[in-house]
């Protein structure tokens, strides 16, 4: 059945409607960012880039490394965008435009996601890396879709039990990392850990200025839960919406965070820029041919 124009809105040169691509300008790997400013900063390392696209916040450029097509792409802030750029990337690979129906043979993306974080553990240093080999929302996006099938329902319910923020209307969904992307990253600077998602980046990842945060408690009480030698390590605000997404269309992901701020200690980083060029120089060797 054919996507009506209201769900599947085009623009008038048959660019999808947010990210203003068209279905070839995407390469099957595709590292997004949240900064626009950061896809340049990413894109300087190609050998060629052959497609440069901006539309509001969303920046794409798409080229070669080596022999390796590469698209990076910025998402903007929160996973609520993160939900316009992974249902639109997924329609650009896996939608006919002219006859608006889905296609019989999927192609299946590559996503990694480079982005900065804070550390909630006192032992994970500033300007260190980290793989988020599982993904915990605070946020809800993943409860708007029919998600059961690709959570991890056992841990999100052991995990509601020991924070019992029911009466915050706080309901985690839980999705794990891409295994095989997981097994990719064996760099020495990498750590693994559990990554809390959520809406914010003052009240809803407990900070307060003028104003304190309704959960007095909310860093301790992340940072004291454990589950098969697995600590919660970190806050920011895409990388669950990824990994649920991703696992709902059939597609790989794996977040990498650059530690620029650790809350227990009060530390923020004086070189972040490096240390974010750092990674970027990382995952380019990695992903990269």
């Amino acid at each position: 059945m054919a996507l009506s124009h209201s769900e599947l809105i085009l623009n008038p040169d048959g660019s999808i409607y947010h990210l203003n691509l068209l279905p070839h300008e995407i390469a099957d790997t595709i590292i997004t960012v949240g900064d626009p400013e950061r896809v340049s900063s990413v894109s300087k390392y190609f050998d060629s880039i052959e497609i440069t696209k901006e539309r509001r916040e969303f920046h794409t450029h798409t080229g070669m490394l080596g022999r390796k097509r590469l698209t990076v792409i910025s998402t903007g802030i929160g996973t609520d965008n993160i939900d316009i750029v992974f249902n639109e990337l997924d329609a650009l690979a896996n939608i006919n435009f002219e006859t608006r129906q889905v296609k019989q043979n999927k192609r299946r993306l590559c996503f990694i996601r480079i982005g900065t974080s804070g550390a909630i553990q006192p032992n994970i240093p500033v300007d260190s890396f980290l793989a988020s080999s599982i993904a915990v929302g605070l946020e809800g996006l993943l409860h708007f879709y029919d998600s059961a099938h690709i959570r991890n329902l056992e841990l999100e319910e052991k995990l509601a039990s020991f924070l019992k923020w029911e009466k915050y209307k706080i309901h985690p969904y839980v999705v794990n990392s891409d295994e095989e992307l997981l097994q990719k990253m064996s760099n020495n600077r990498i750590r693994f850990g559990i990554t809390i998602t959520n809406s914010g980046f003052y009240g809803p990842q407990g900070r307060g200025l003028r104003f304190n945060p309704r959960i007095k408690d909310f860093i301790p009480r992340l940072a004291g839960f454990s589950s098969k030698n697995q600590s919660i390590t970190n806050l920011e605000m895409e990388t669950a919406g990824i990994y649920g997404l991703a696992k709902l269309y059939g597609h790989q992901a794996i977040s990498l965070n650059a530690i620029l701020a650790n809350r227990a200690t009060g530390e923020f980083s004086k070189e972040g820029h490096k240390t974010v060029d750092s990674l970027i120089k990382y995952v380019l060797s990695e992903f990269g041919e």
